[in-house]
C-alpha cells in the first residue's frame, strides 16, 4: 500500500471557451424570450390562484362567522320559545287545576244535594211507612179488641 503522501492529487482545470460563452449566450436568449412569454403568464397565473384562494378563504371565514351569529340568535330564539312554552304549559296547568277544582266542587255539591234528597225521600217514605204501620196497627188492634170483647167498637 501507498501512504497518504505518495498518492496523486487530482487537479480540477476550468477550460473557458467559446462554448461556454455560446451556452451562456444561448441561456441568456431564452431567458429574455421565455420571460415574458411563459415565466411571467405563470407567475400570473399563481398570483390569481393565490388571490383566489385567500378570496376563498375569507369569504368562508366569513360564512362560517355568519353560520356561528345565525346559529346563536336560533338557539336565543329557541330558549325564548321553550321559555314561553313552560311559561303557557304553567298557565294551562293551573287553569286545568282550577276547573278540576271547580268541577270537583260541582260534583261534591251535586252528590250532597242527592244525598240530601235521598234522605228526605227516605225520611217521607219511612214517616209515610210509620203512618200505615200505625194505622195498620190500629186497625189490628180493633180487630183483636173485636174478636176479644166480641162486639163492634164503632
Amino acid at each position: 500500500m501507498q501512504s497518504g503522501q505518495d498518492a496523486p492529487k487530482a487537479k480540477m482545470t476550468f477550460d473557458f471557451d467559446l462554448t461556454f460563452l455560446l451556452q451562456m449566450v444561448v441561456f441568456a436568449t431564452l431567458i429574455v424570450v421565455l420571460k415574458p412569454l411563459l415565466f411571467d403568464p405563470v407567475l400570473r397565473v399563481f398570483e390569481e390562484r393565490e388571490r383566489r384562494t385567500e378570496g376563498a378563504k375569507d369569504s368562508a371565514r366569513s360564512m362560517q362567522e355568519e353560520a356561528g351569529e345565525l346559529l346563536s340568535r336560533y338557539e336565543k330564539e329557541l330558549a325564548k320559545v321553550h321559555e314561553v312554552a313552560r311559561q303557557e304549559r304553567d298557565r294551562i296547568r293551573a287553569e286545568t287545576a282550577k276547573v278540576e277544582a271547580e268541577v270537583m266542587a260541582q260534583a261534591r255539591e251535586t252528590a250532597n244535594r242527592i244525598l240530601d234528597e235521598g234522605r228526605q225521600r227516605i225520611e217521607r217514605e219511612r214517616r209515610q211507612i210509620e203512618f200505615a204501620l200505625g194505622r195498620e196497627s190500629e186497625r189490628l188492634a180493633r180487630n183483636v179488641a173485636e174478636a176479644v170483647l166480641g162486639r163492634s167498637l164503632h
